[in-house]
């Protein structure tokens, strides 16, 4: 347990950022799985604004999250084929 009053408030601070980031990762992978499995363009775009979010929020790293964005949109361009 921390004991001096800046290691209090890291700590406060460490746990509040935890549980945005949990949220955040949530959402992330229900939009992914959601666009995965609709393959449609309304999915695909909603999946797209969250992954850019979570990139600029540092959730995940940038080309992590163009990886991911060029799977879902090769997974969208096989379904319409």
């Amino acid at each position: 347990m921390p004991i001096t009053s800046s290691a209090k408030k890291a700590l406060r601070q460490s746990e509040s950022r935890r549980t945005r980031n949990q949220v955040w990762k949530e959402k992330l992978r229900e939009a992914v799985k959601k666009a995965a499995l609709e393959k449609s363009l309304a999915s695909l775009s909603a999946a797209y604004k969250i992954i850019d979010k979570s990139a600029k929020k540092d959730l995940i790293k940038k080309n992590k999250a163009s990886r991911m964005k060029s799977r879902l949109a090769k997974l969208l361009s096989k379904s319409s084929q």
